[in-house]
């Protein structure tokens, strides 16, 4: 045994060295490598294939992290320069402090919000603090270097190359990063559905007037909630039209081979920091993975390996809480524990503004977290003499991700992707879907959220917690009183969240499926219970997006055999479960309606007749080609602001039968002649047919080419998720803001390399002089795939090798 492991470092220990000295074929040739290798410093070998595809070759994890920044560095300098100005809290310096923060990094409207919120967080040293803990609670030595390697790669770049992209070319705001700004962004991402959400309300807060001498403040408590604008509050905080997924793994014994199948199908951001970024990353007997990072984070996010393949899914769990404080009277910055005073602690932070005066403000927290005074404009949580709010995040203070990740990475089973879950407990928001080479299946909801139980709230809310929690998973528990800390579980690596022991799993199941809804339909034959409401609910309505997605991967699971190619016919079947269930009513009521009319909402009567045989004859999909797409599309976002959702259906929600109900659209509902004029007179008014193909009318441009895109919106319940931006007057969807990003189907067959095909949507780099700003999106568009090169034979015999030698400049 110790001979054999001998002859395999030996083996990748030559591989890395002889990198400078490939098979002829593979060599490059004049002009193909830069550099040469460095006899000190970091330095890493990146082969580049088709689609600009980086495989960085590097012998330790500090190298890797090296090349890995440099990598990214060259496809995004912009976007990732744009998120360290972000994280030093910066934007108001450079770009105007009422300026648009962009959202990449977190929820704040203005440049003014997110610096008073960042360069707070940079002051307190909360980065800091958690790099000096120990692992698992920080982060280990391989992360560290992995941290410390990225910003020296990104440096180097910086030093050795010259920016082409417009967008940042000869900007004043690019500068160095050190290891703590790399930290400071896995953070920010960890965080961005807590405490990221409500950085306006963080930074706004403050006590009321009249009360520091001893006067009660005037101001009312804190009125009680109704259910409906809670649900709604959540809705628009942690349904996040921004952030979504599919993804779904089958067993074994659904397959061709007896080996698992994996097909993932993030729904992310097309612009900024929210990018996914394609790469391969290998440490010779240590550590060989492939697939998307976050831009600006080490790891490689969501992958695959030889042996194992995960992906991820935004997941329904409520990622923070509230804390209801009583206050002393005589000083409203100062909360009652059990009787006995605690000050807030002020954190007063001083951001340059350009072309004006530096602005100071004061932020207040407490042992909770950050003092908040709403959830939203309509659910208003006032700070008054008696009564505030504070947030509780535990993604806060999580820098585990990159070690969870860098676990699934070096997996050889699901078994192993649990174990680095439950060692790291590092994700935040997200499920986890894995499949592996020996055909097992897993779904788990294994992510850091407050240590909220069922119990602790019915014995702990108070007035607004008894709405808010069963409405939408929002506890506001009473931070007066001690008996209701979060408390710990035993396997928890950090106090006030759950062990791994708690969370929703279902393993080996033929299907494991999810499209956002909660854990309990991860598959219906074996539905999942038991779990604590902050999770998610169970019987309660799904969405259209996970019933068609069920219904599409349960008929595949029955009929078997099945292999990557019909992964890959799943992402682009563009079927609507909305027009399968309506579409056929839609066009019989259309042609019932008298004259052929239907009155629009500003009372004209409109000739809808024509509408009928288009979507008589409609496919019921979001292909680029078909006809009547559009019309449905825009008729169907009409009806849901026309008819509300309890009058839409004829056939109920039946917890006996979540998959297949409601069904049986309401056409008699008073609005839905209304949403059908509104929908042809649009289509009209714009000058465009109603029987118009698709991708004439929804596309994007690069490079001056409009791209017809395919798929659309997940409230249509089309798995190929899109949410272009309607624009009449320039044509019809012109622009992708998010939508589905990283694709990939992977399988296994007899060989040592998976069979794995990926997609990155809006392609590798954001740069248009980059040759790989649009070469894979026109792939989307022709709804094709990349043939990943994973193994070194299929990597060195790709025709548009090209190998770069990187390395720090002493």
């Amino acid at each position: 045994m110790r001979s054999r492991l001998r002859r395999l470092v030996l083996g990748a220990t030559a591989l890395f060295t002889a990198a400078s000295a490939l098979p002829a074929a593979a060599a490059p040739g004049p002009g193909r490598a830069e550099q040469q290798p460095s006899r000190d410093g970091l330095s890493a070998v990146i082969r580049y294939t088709e689609y600009g595809i980086p495989h960085i070759l590097a012998k330790d994890y500090a190298d890797l992290g090296f090349g890995t920044g440099w990598a990214q560095a060259s496809d995004e300098v912009c976007t990732l320069a744009d998120g360290f100005v972000t994280l030093r809290g910066e934007r108001s310096r450079y770009f105007g402090a009422g300026a648009a923060a962009g959202g990449a990094l977190s929820g704040a409207r203005t440049n003014l919000a997110s610096d008073l919120y960042f360069r707070g967080v940079r002051e307190a040293r909360t980065v800091e603090k958690l790099l000096a803990a120990p692992a698992p609670v920080g982060p280990s030595r391989e992360v560290r270097d992995m941290m410390r390697g990225w910003a020296a790669g990104y440096n180097a770049w910086l030093k050795q190359k010259k920016i082409t992209d417009p967008a940042c070319a000869d900007a004043s705001w690019i500068r160095p990063v050190t290891e703590l700004d790399v930290a400071a962004r896995g953070l920010a991402i960890a965080s961005i559905s807590g405490e990221g959400r409500f950085v306006d309300t963080i930074t706004a807060a403050q006590p009321p007037a009249g009360t520091a001498s001893g006067t009660p403040s005037s101001r009312p408590a804190a009125r009680t909630p109704d259910a409906k604008s809670v649900a709604k509050a959540a809705d628009e905080l942690w349904g996040d039209p921004g952030m979504g997924s599919n993804a779904v793994a089958f067993r074994g014994d659904t397959t061709a081979n007896g080996s698992g199948l994996l097909l993932g199908n993030p729904h992310y951001p097309w612009q900024g920091g929210r990018r996914f970024w394609q790469s391969q990353q290998t440490i010779p007997g240590e550590l060989n993975v492939s697939g998307g990072s976050l831009l600006g984070t080490p790891a490689i996010s969501i992958g695959f390996n030889a042996h194992v393949a995960w992906s991820h899914t935004v997941s329904t769990g409520v990622p923070a809480n509230l804390h209801q404080l009583t206050l002393d009277p005589a000083d409203p910055t100062t909360y009652l524990v059990d009787g006995e005073p605690e000050r807030m602690k002020k954190r007063t932070v001083t951001v340059a503004v350009k072309d004006g005066a530096p602005v100071t403000r004061t932020q207040w927290w407490t042992r909770y977290g950050p003092v908040v005074t709403s959830l939203n404009s309509q659910v208003p949580l006032p700070w008054t003499g008696m009564t505030a709010y504070a947030l509780h995040d535990p993604n806060a203070a999580n820098l585990r991700f990159a070690d969870t990740s860098l676990g699934f990475g070096k997996a050889r089973s699901t078994d192993d992707v649990l174990a680095s879950l439950a060692r790291h407990q590092g994700i935040p928001w997200v499920n986890t879907i894995a499949a592996d080479r020996a055909g097992h299946s897993l779904f788990t909801q294994s992510q850091v959220l407050p240590r909220i139980t069922d119990e602790l709230a019915q014995r702990c809310s108070t007035a607004p917690g008894r709405t808010t929690y069963p409405a939408s998973g929002i506890a506001i528990l009473d931070g007066a009183r001690g008996d209701c800390a979060l408390g710990s579980d035993p396997d928890a690596v950090a106090p006030g969240i759950f062990g791994p022991a708690r969370m929703p799993t279902l393993k080996d199941a033929p299907y494991v499926e999810n499209s956002n809804g909660t854990a309990w339909m991860t598959n219906p034959d074996r539905p999942i219970t038991g779990y604590e409401r902050v999770f998610g609910t169970v019987r309660t309505e799904l969405g259209l997006r996970t019933r068609g997605g069920i219904e599409d991967v349960a008929a595949m699971a029955d009929r078997g055999r099945l292999t990557v190619r019909d992964l890959q016919r799943q992402q682009f079947a563009n079927r609507i479960p909305a027009g399968d269930l309506t579409a056929t009513d839609v066009a019989r009521a259309c042609a019932a309606l008298p004259g052929g009319t239907a009155t629009g909402s500003d009372g004209k009567a409109v000739d809808v007749s024509e509408a009928c045989g288009v979507l008589a004859a409609w496919d019921r999909t979001m292909n680029t080609g078909s006809r009547g797409a559009l019309l449905f599309d825009r008729f169907w976002r009409k009806l849901e602001q026309t008819v509300p959702a309890a009058e839409a259906w004829k056939v109920p929600f039946s917890a006996a039968d979540p998959v297949r109900t409601p069904n049986t659209l309401n056409t008699d509902a008073p609005g839905f002649g209304v949403a059908l004029a509104d929908a042809v007179t649009e289509l009209r008014v714009a000058g465009i047919a109603l029987d118009a193909p698709l991708g004439a009318h929804q596309f994007v441009v690069r490079g001056g080419e409009r791209l017809p895109v395919p798929g659309g919106s997940g409230r249509l319940g089309v798995w190929n998720v899109l949410e272009p931006q309607w624009n009449a007057a320039q044509g019809g969807y012109t622009e992708v803001p998010f939508g589905s990003s990283h694709l990939q189907a992977v399988g296994w067959d007899g060989s040592r390399c998976p069979v794995a095909r990926t997609l990155l949507t809006y392609s590798q780099s954001s740069n248009p002089e980059s040759p790989h700003h649009a070469d894979q999106t026109r792939l989307f568009s022709d709804e094709k795939w990349v043939t990943s090169r994973f193994c070194e034979k299929d990597i060195l015999s790709s025709p548009k090798l090209k190998v770069v030698r990187v390395h720090e400049r002493r």
